[in-house]
């Protein structure tokens, strides 16, 4: 069975031993069918709100600058946004090298730099050096560019729930069945089972733990740069 919204659907269809949909009537599905095509989505929706950078929603953004403006939106889709990973792509046309930007606080670009928004002198103007959070879902540049540089980022996006039957999620496939376990609690939910409901919420949990062993619960490895002089003894033979 293909790995899609369909896929899905079919899938808690099966464990509750009813009629599986097909691409040509799945639009149009009513009753309990429709119950199952929200039971997959609110599944996927409660795996992506357990952790806010799962890694299969990571994004690398890329914006070109304005000159003279130094203010930008974050990305509609936006979760969270990486602000260490802020940097200007080299281009060769523009005469510039990769650089990455500093984050300076939104108290520190008020107090030093915030005149940027308002001088319109181009004498001012030069390679972004430093980039801020503002408090509106903003993020902005300082100086305020004097060329159209392209500025690269990352972030963790929030997914478009499922619509269509051929949609797929952005959670991997291997983790199929968690997906399932979590629609089949909303499905029993929704039948009144609740003790078949509770079980399925278990098992659910479960697969999340075990989501996160692999993905977020990472130990990066740590390496000394201390340099041993201890004497080295030489063996007089």
């Amino acid at each position: 069975m293909a790995y899609n919204f369909l896929g899905l659907v079919n899938d808690v269809n099966r464990r509750l031993n009813e009629v599986e949909l097909t691409s040509a009537n799945f639009g149009g599905a009513i009753g309990f069918y429709s119950q199952a095509k929200e039971a997959v989505n609110s599944s996927i929706r409660l795996v992506n709100q357990q952790e806010f950078e799962w890694p299969f929603n990571h994004i690398t953004q890329e914006q070109t600058l304005t000159a003279g403006t130094n203010r930008y939106s974050f990305p509609s889709d936006a979760k969270t946004v990486d602000f260490d990973s802020f940097r200007i792509k080299q281009d060769d046309t523009l005469n510039n090298d990769t650089q990455k930007l500093s984050i300076v606080s939104y108290e520190e670009y008020l107090d030093k730099y915030v005149d940027y928004e308002y001088e319109t002198s181009t004498g001012v103007r030069e390679l972004p050096r430093r980039v801020f959070r503002a408090p509106n879902q903003e993020w902005g540049v300082v100086p305020s560019p004097d060329k159209a540089y392209a500025v690269v980022f990352e972030y963790y996006k929030i997914p478009d729930e499922l619509t269509n039957y051929d949609d797929v999620p952005t959670v991997p496939s291997q983790f199929r069945h968690i997906i399932v376990d979590g629609a089949m609690y909303y499905a029993y939910m929704f039948r009144g089972d609740l003790n078949s409901a509770q079980l399925s919420l278990q098992k659910f949990n479960e697969g999340l733990k075990n989501m996160r062993v692999i993905y977020i619960n990472r130990y990066d490895y740590v390496r000394s740069t201390v340099i041993d002089r201890t004497p080295v003894s030489l063996k007089v033979v």
